[in-house]
């Protein structure tokens, strides 16, 4: 393995199975992952970014490859301060594509020297994502197969109620 380190940008509100099934198969592919979260102020998240952090960390901590990071500034500042070479982004869908490829081609104008390289999620996992899995535990259904437990419990908790 080279000594390469990735940045996995999102706001992650929540994390999903998805997610971690990119992150832990990119733990084989580089050297150091840096999950960061991102502020986003153009969403209103559910959870503060503060959480999100936590929650990460939570599902990522037997991983120590892994480290997880806040950031609310642009990505490329975010990989220069900790040492990315390379972006990673998940791509579940063909409609995913034509945004992800505008942003590789502005990330790469703005730092000539950061790849982007894209994944595709396992197939159970191309359906998810965290604005339904937010919707499903709103509407009190069940989650426990789209998100570890840590999360799904997290959701109950921001919702109120009980599983």
């Amino acid at each position: 393995m080279l000594n390469i380190t990735a940045i996995y940008p999102g706001t992650f509100d929540p994390i999903t199975n998805g997610h971690l099934d990119l992150l832990i198969r990119a733990t084989k592919l580089y050297s150091q992952v840096i999950l960061a979260v991102a502020v986003n102020k153009n969403k209103a998240p559910l959870f503060s970014v503060a959480e999100r952090i936590q929650l990460v960390e939570s599902v990522t901590q037997q991983y120590p490859q892994i480290k997880v990071v806040g950031f609310d500034n642009l990505l490329v500042e975010c990989a220069k301060k900790y040492g990315a070479q390379v972006i990673l982004r998940g791509l579940r869908a063909v409609s995913d594509f034509e945004y992800e490829f505008q942003l590789a081609g502005m990330n790469r104008n703005l730092a000539p020297d950061l790849e982007t390289v894209f994944l595709t999620p396992a197939e159970q996992y191309v359906f998810i994502s965290s604005s339904m899995i937010r919707e499903i535990s709103r509407l009190h259904g069940d989650i426990s197969k789209f998100v570890p437990a840590p999360i799904q419990q997290a959701l109950i908790t921001k919702f109120n109620r009980e599983i």
